[in-house]
């Protein structure tokens, strides 16, 4: 899958900032390929990009428009169908990570078809993949793992390889999520395989790796999330990590989306996915805590940080505040000799 850049960032008339994740993580490791964002009158949200129409960030160089939103079900309503049909009229491809395809829907086709106009269906799986068989595989692996979803799995995915790469160590960025897909510009969206090939998938964009480097694997859901928690256990299988990182946002009164289900303890996270990942690496450790701490002062979330640390004698470290420079010390530590690159 061959995205052209630029992109003109789609944000709709989203107000939950949760709902432009995608969008805000192009905009974030990809600032480069971003142009402009296109936001509609009810939108509340901005990236702080130019705010543009179709036409104008075609105009402006603008190749791709991507479909930066999600809601729950990935659904597409009938005004983001008719702002695809207007951005492909006015001379942008289209690239969605929704649930709803944009080659499921007849007007979009055609639309692109008269325009000469590409649409890329990241969330779409390869047509032919293996169930997983557990073998063991040479190559190191992480997995980042989570009380819930959406506490910041993948940027701290990606702030480890950042981390990992700026010590010269082969590290490479494993996306499982549409957000990650259109960052690395390759993977699985792993919430769109049929349940039987996730674990195979998931072997699939991680495969045998011999120059003692590692494998950044992007993680879904969480065990503890009853809507999710099949994803999240079919990427423990696969994965087969040498280490998991626990991701957590302080301050989340209940499980997203389902309000009375509290969160859970994070020593009792660790040990969920531990147990759960012993099945096919008995030999896998947790390495390490990654805190978003937005919701408190940095006074705040500095304590949070440590009382965490001496519950758990883990390193914790909010990704967006300092990096993930002691959680990459633990795994090196844990794992040397590394590969140098």
């Amino acid at each position: 899958m061959n995205i052209s850049g630029p992109y003109l960032l789609y944000l709709g008339d989203a107000t939950d900032p949760l709902a432009v994740k995608t969008s805000r993580g192009l905009a974030v490791w990809r600032p480069e390929l971003c142009i402009g964002e296109y936001r509609g009158e009810a939108c509340t949200l901005t990236l702080g990009l130019p705010r543009m129409g179709f036409a104008e960030a075609a105009g402006a160089g603008a190749r791709t428009m991507v479909l930066g939103v999600a809601n729950a079900g990935g659904s597409m309503g009938a005004q983001a169908i008719a702002h695809v049909v207007e951005a492909l009229r006015a001379g942008l491809n289209v690239a969605s990570g929704l649930h709803d395809r944009l080659n499921g829907c007849p007007e979009i086709v055609a639309a692109a078809k008269e325009a000469g106009r590409q649409l890329f269906d990241v969330r779409e799986p390869p047509a032919q993949l293996a169930v997983g068989n557990g073998r063991p595989r040479e190559g190191k692996r992480l997995l980042t793992v989570g009380t819930d979803c959406s506490v910041g799995k993948m940027y701290t995915t990606l702030a480890l390889e950042r981390e990992l790469r700026g010590r010269r160590i082969n590290a490479d960025f494993r996306a499982t999520g549409q957000t990650g897909i259109l960052i690395a510009q390759s993977g699985i969206a792993i919430d769109a395989v049929v349940a039987d090939f996730i674990s195979g998938a998931t072997e699939a964009i991680s495969p045998a790796r011999d120059d003692g480097g590692w494998d950044l694997i992007e993680g879904q859901g969480s065990l503890y999330h009853p809507s999710y928690a099949g994803v999240s256990l079919g990427l423990l299988h696969g994965a087969q990590p040498d280490a998991i990182l626990l991701c957590h946002e302080l301050g989340r009164e209940h499980i997203r989306g389902i309000p009375g289900r509290p969160l859970p303890g994070l020593a009792a996270c660790i040990e969920a996915n531990l147990t759960a990942a012993r099945l096919t690496n008995p030999q896998v450790i947790a390495v390490g805590v990654a805190l978003n701490s937005s919701c408190l002062s940095p006074e705040a979330a500095r304590q949070a940080c440590a009382a965490i640390e001496r519950e758990l004698g883990l390193p914790c470290e909010d990704p967006m505040v300092s990096g993930v420079a002691r959680i990459a010390e633990r795994l090196l530590q844990c794992f040397e000799p590394c590969a140098v690159a």
